[in-house]
């Protein structure tokens, strides 16, 4: 399983089946690595261990990408996202009242604010 550096716009392209398939391949592959470390293989082989390992990390990132897209998009516009669909945001900005809570006016204020006005100066205050 000679296989050369994968490149995640290439794993983009690919469907989930596919991307399994190559996470395997590459595990068994990192596997085989491995038992050629322990019986003393081939300075190269060793080196080989490294580009695996990324390989598979990038091939994992892409598949959980675009796992969490495609949730992303079939959630669009519903009433209730899972949690980790949701913006993170901080606590505090989480807990926040929204735009229209804050602007909220109770009647009496409401009256209040139509009674009086703010007023107009015609003369404009000099320092």
């Amino acid at each position: 399983a000679n296989m050369v550096k994968v490149r995640a716009y290439e794993l983009r392209t690919k469907t989930k089946t596919d991307l399994l398939r190559q996470l395997d391949a590459l595990k068994t592959e990192l596997s085989t690595l491995r038992v050629a470390k322990v019986t003393g293989g081939a300075a190269s082989k060793l080196a080989k261990i490294g580009v695996v390992r990324k390989s598979i990390a990038r091939v994992l990132t892409v598949y959980n990408q675009t796992t969490k897209s495609k949730l992303k998009e079939k959630y669009a516009g519903e009433r209730f996202v899972p949690m980790d669909l949701r913006e993170k945001k901080t606590r505090a900005i989480r807990r926040r009242l929204t735009s229209e809570q804050l602007t909220k006016k109770t009647v009496k204020q409401t009256k209040k604010d139509n009674y009086f006005p703010q007023r107009k100066f015609a003369v404009k205050a000099a320092l």
